[in-house]
């Protein structure tokens, strides 16, 4: 991680950091986040990030203590006092720290954290393709809120290393809806099929930008639900997310998906998105 964090309003070591026990997010998960990609030094799509931060703020009542503009300043100062080129930079905000008592407090003032961190590019596993094990999606039915409360993601990826996979591939009764940290596209007959934007699943910035260069591509997009039986049977399938960019997916449950390697589609959104990272 980087050396320097962002402490409610100030640059701190972290060993200067002091999070109070009485937290809401320590005891209930009473919070929000985000996690950016940086590449050559600065923020990708950060507009996207906002949009969905605020979005999830609202949803839960949870006053942001400070606007976009200001957010953004003070994001940018922490990539630079970090000298971070390439990685990713976490924030997060709770409610803030109060007795312990379910409903909202009125005197807490929300608390605000971030770091920065160096990751590379997956670049061998956007070459060699990942494996993946469906599991039953247990969470909430407001996966569209970027919220601290990821223990179900946990449990669904501790499944999948556990089955000696790479990832999990989450379902509703047979209808998949997203992966344990990132979204899922499949591609049959030349079209691209993905699962809508609803509050069943994360409204993912990779996705986003996905689908925008899928369009610009002109290649044919489906956002409709799609089955396990339609996953399985598909001619392609891939992952997309802020640390994972375009990753194909190779098998399911121990069953090649298409070819067993990443098909054309998969590698032409690959160039595509590097192109627009700059690459």
């Amino acid at each position: 991680m980087g050396s320097i964090y962002l402490y409610n309003n100030r640059f701190l070591s972290a060993e200067e950091v002091a999070i109070s026990p009485e937290d809401r997010g320590y005891y209930y998960g009473d919070g929000i986040y985000e996690v950016f990609r940086v590449y050559n030094g600065r923020l990708f799509e950060p507009g996207l990030h906002f949009d969905r931060l605020e979005r999830t703020a609202a949803g839960l009542r949870l006053n942001l203590p400070m606007d976009r503009s200001a957010l953004l300043e003070k994001l940018e100062e922490l990539v630079l006092r970090n000298r971070l080129n390439e990685g990713t930079l976490y924030i997060q905000f709770t409610r803030g720290a109060a007795p312990r008592s379910l409903p909202f407090p009125k005197e807490a003032e929300p608390s605000l954290m971030a770091y920065t961190t160096e990751v590379a590019r997956p670049v061998a596993a956007m070459e060699a393709g990942i494996r993946a094990k469906t599991v039953e999606d247990i969470r909430w039915l407001h996966c569209d809120y970027k919220t601290l409360n990821l223990l179900p993601n946990v449990l669904a990826k501790q499944e999948a290393v556990e089955a000696g996979t790479d990832d999990a591939i989450l379902h509703r009764g047979g209808t998949v809806t997203e992966c344990s940290a990132s979204n899922i596209m499949i591609v049959r007959d030349g079209v691209i099929l993905t699962h809508p934007a609803d509050n069943l699943i994360l409204h993912g910035v990779t996705r986003a930008v996905v689908l925008r260069l899928a369009h610009a591509a002109e290649l044919a997009v489906l956002e409709r639900p799609f089955t396990l039986e339609e996953l399985l049977g598909a001619d392609e399938a891939f992952i997309t997310g802020t640390t994972v960019e375009v990753t194909p997916v190779v098998s399911v449950d121990g069953q090649a998906i298409g070819s067993g390697a990443a098909g054309p589609v998969t590698r032409r959104l690959q160039r595509d998105f590097a192109a627009a990272i700059g690459l």
